[in-house]
């Protein structure tokens, strides 16, 4: 976590907030639970069209229980992770998406998408385990089923008809853009719960190897949506302080000491559980404070700026993972939290400034592109482990990166705030 923050500012329902530097105080909560809860465990942005439907019926998916009934099936064929969909359309309206995985161990991952826009997800679909699902209100045209790993990782998904509409004014589509991030951060939100969870059994458990693992598994959800967990002052603290940000006399608490313990001591005691046992009941607060907020789209902007700014004050450093080296790991999640906040502005932004928005779409592709090199499916959290040797052959290069990506992006608070 950097000191300096920027980005979303929100308040906390439950107390009076504290302002940090350069806050921005001004979402509203209209009441904590409206939100219809779709189940958007977001993991991850991609790019790419619609390559092709592997095994689907072009039948239009049942209607039961009000919702089109669609199940995606991930298995291997012929020695090839595929994702097939039993129907390849649905009618506009609520769509529910049931995930299992018969036998492919290489795709764990399902997401709907609009353009880039991810609109439901499931993870964690692993062989064995039941099936899971997610629903999703769907106007009229066309989508994307993307399974990374799979081939083609992605599929045509249409949608007939016109319900569900957004409205075609810069107004409707603002407000729906802000919604719908609403709905990604409770997904967000959604998976770090259960990812904490995980890390929490590992430890537990007394299994180091594990821990590491579900350490790494669990970071991105944060780094994703962070500028909305530091909008809660007393909280963001105790979830996700550096050593040397600890104020005397106060406990370092948080995903970092873990961290250490894990990485460097390689070691588990009372305390790493203790420290856990902390993590997931403040992570339980982080989703009740996050239930049923609202945002305006210039704190989208601020969040999605705020992001590549934290990319460049902690990560490039190697500040924040300093114990377990995955800085990449948070980069890339940072990165796509970014492009989240973004690609639910782009549709009104289109029509506010269409050659920024274009200049700022490909430039998203320019560093996704660049971050795809920096892969390794060996390194836990499937990053290139950010040691002192690639710091000093790429920090000035990632820096960069970002800055040719931070300069377009910074000018759309203004223009969705004076829309």
């Amino acid at each position: 976590m950097s000191k300096s923050r920027s980005a979303l500012r929100l308040p906390d329902p439950s107390a009076t907030p504290r302002p940090k530097s350069g806050a921005l105080r001004s979402a509203v909560i209209t009441g904590l639970g409206t939100l219809t809860v779709l189940a958007l465990a977001a993991c991850g942005g991609n790019s790419g069209a619609a390559t092709g439907t592997t095994g689907s019926s072009g039948d239009a998916a049942p209607v039961s229980n009000g919702a089109a009934q669609v199940k995606v099936t991930i298995q291997n064929v012929d020695g090839k992770a595929v994702c097939v969909l039993d129907h390849s359309s649905a009618p506009a309206g609520p769509v529910s998406f049931e995930v299992s995985n018969k036998d492919a161990s290489g795709v764990s991952e399902v997401e709907l998408l609009s353009d880039k826009r991810i609109l439901g997800e499931r993870e964690n679909v692993i062989p064995g385990l039941k099936p899971s699902s997610f629903t999703v209100t769907l106007g009229g045209g066309s989508y994307q089923l993307y399974c990374p790993g799979s081939e083609p990782e992605n599929t045509a998904f249409t949608v007939t008809g016109s319900a569900a509409s957004a409205g075609n004014s810069v107004a409707e589509q603002l407000k729906a853009g802000t919604d719908g991030y609403a709905k990604y951060v409770d997904g967000q939100v959604d998976s770090l719960v259960g990812a904490v969870d995980e890390l929490k059994a590992a430890i537990d458990s007394g299994d180091v190897n594990a821990a590491q693992l579900a350490y790494a598994k669990a970071r991105p959800f944060y780094e994703r949506i962070e500028p909305v967990a530091e909008s809660f002052p007393d909280l963001d603290p105790a979830l996700d302080l550096r050593i040397a940000d600890v104020q005397p006399g106060t406990k370092w608490t948080g995903f970092h000491p873990i961290e250490k313990d894990i990485f460097e001591a390689k070691t588990i005691t009372a305390n790493t559980k203790a420290l856990a046992a902390g993590l997931v009941g403040n992570i339980a607060k982080l989703k009740s404070l996050t239930a049923g907020l609202k945002y305006k789209a210039e704190e989208l902007a601020n969040g999605a700026s705020g992001l590549l700014e934290e990319v460049q004050s902690s990560k490039i450093t190697g500040e924040e993972e300093a114990y377990s080296h995955i800085d990449l790991v948070d980069f890339v999640a940072n990165i796509e939290g970014s492009q989240q906040s973004f690609e639910y502005l782009k549709p009104a932004l289109s029509k506010i400034d269409a050659d920024l928005t274009n200049t700022i779409s490909a430039k998203f592709d320019e560093v996704t592109k660049a971050l795809d090199g920096y892969k390794d499916a060996s390194a836990i959290g499937g990053y290139k482990i950010y040691d002192a040797a690639l710091k000093a052959s790429d920090a000035k290069k990632l820096t960069q990166l970002i800055q040719s990506l931070q300069a377009p992006l910074s000018k759309i608070a203004e223009k969705v705030a004076t829309a």
